[in-house]
């Protein structure tokens, strides 16, 4: 059986992260989302794996040469669809086929579960089912998908993986596969429900703490580096080459830290944290709940709670994210979330600053003399 992937999309509502990286690419518990779906994909048996690139298709490419796995790399210049972007994997297209989104993560029983059916859409249950496509099942069967309903009048969703043959292609009659899975419904051919085992999105940078979460208690226990014997360390850790944990540094897992960092002395890291490589944490510095990029620096005596820090960030010494509840507008919607900080792509904080509850842009520069950050800063400011 083949699969075709899709990883051309932007994931525009996780900015300010994925202006520089396509969603697939965001690492969660220290591994992009797209090698997820592959994994998953190889350990149920699936070797012919089609990936579909566009936006920032150089980084995706880059990426999956890396792979100790070959795949077949189709590029759809426009982004105007998933529909669209099946197109262009047709051509390599024999028979039966999986299509999957990239920017997912799916574990391999669920993946098992579809390859046993021809025609089946894997379903879940969501508490914002306005965000996907809605789907509507009776005896097992969909009878009718919506996608992005404004009202939505239940809470499955479908989760974006489905299990096809070329005969799909037919009924493809715009750019989007929730259209033409209505045809196949109108035409009268069946589309079974499969409940997912395990699925994960994230729609909002925010949510990505709560996938990183989940993750985290799936990572390898490797202990690598050189780990100072007066650090204590419980639970599920993985620490990469050449990190260097120094003296009385207490972590507690589930935490997956890379290579090359330096960490300590005296740090306190907590449950749910990963932390990418070459990074440094400065002494008497407390982390928790959190995704760190890699080549971040953060300063001593510093407090980052509930945070998704993007690559090369530099924040100097006493900063803390204070985690509270605001309505934010994004996309034209409003949206109540809790989180401490997000921050784009190479920002900078001076000493002393509290980001509270915050959506920080990537090339943001914070300077002395302003103590608290609330709300959201565009890309490229500088706030005094």
């Amino acid at each position: 059986m083949q699969a075709v992937i899709l990883a051309a999309g932007e994931g525009t509502r996780l900015r300010p992260l994925t202006r520089s990286r396509p969603k697939a690419l965001t690492p969660v518990a220290n591994t992009p989302i797209i090698e997820y779906v592959i994994k998953a994909l190889q350990k149920s048996g699936i070797r012919d794996i089609i990936v579909v690139v566009g936006y920032r298709k150089e980084h995706v490419i880059r990426y999956l040469n890396m792979l100790d796995v070959q795949v077949r790399v189709v590029v759809q210049e426009k982004q105007l669809g998933t529909a669209h972007a099946l197109r262009y994997a047709e051509p390599f297209l024999e028979d039966r086929f999986l299509l999957l989104s990239g920017d997912n993560y799916i574990d391999p029983r669920s993946i098992q579960q579809m390859i046993k059916e021809k025609n089946a859409v894997l379903v879940t249950d969501h508490p914002s089912p306005s965000n996907f496509g809605v789907v509507v099942v009776r005896d097992g069967y969909v009878s009718e998908i919506r996608e992005k309903p404004a009202d939505a009048h239940g809470f499955i969703v479908s989760t974006g993986v489905y299990s096809l043959d070329r005969s799909f292609f037919k009924h493809i009659v715009g750019n989007e596969i929730p259209d033409a899975l209505q045809a196949m419904l109108n035409a009268g051919e069946e589309i079974k429900a499969i409940q997912a085992v395990d699925w994960q999105d994230a729609i909002y940078p925010w949510d990505l703490l709560q996938m990183n979460a989940r993750l985290l208690k799936n990572i390898d226990g490797t202990r690598a580096g050189t780990i100072s014997r007066s650090s204590k360390l419980y639970g599920l850790i993985h620490i990469g080459k050449g990190t260097i944990i120094g003296p009385n540094t207490y972590i507690q897992g589930p935490v997956s830290i890379g290579n090359d960092c330096h960490i300590g002395p005296n740090c306190c890291i907590m449950p749910n944290t990963s932390i990418g490589s070459r990074v440094t944490i400065d002494p008497l510095t407390y982390l928790g709940n959190s995704l760190i990029m890699d080549d971040v620096v953060i300063g001593s005596h510093s407090r980052i709670l509930d945070a998704v820090i993007g690559e090369a960030c530099t924040l100097r010494d006493h900063t803390t994210t204070w985690s509270h509840e605001s309505i934010f507008e994004l996309e034209k919607q409003f949206m109540k979330a809790t989180f401490g900080a997000v921050l784009g792509d190479r920002v900078s904080s001076a000493p002393f600053t509290i980001l509270k509850n915050c959506i920080i842009g990537n090339n943001v520069s914070i300077e002395e003399g302003n103590t608290t950050v609330s709300g959201v800063v565009a890309d490229n400011s500088v706030v005094i």
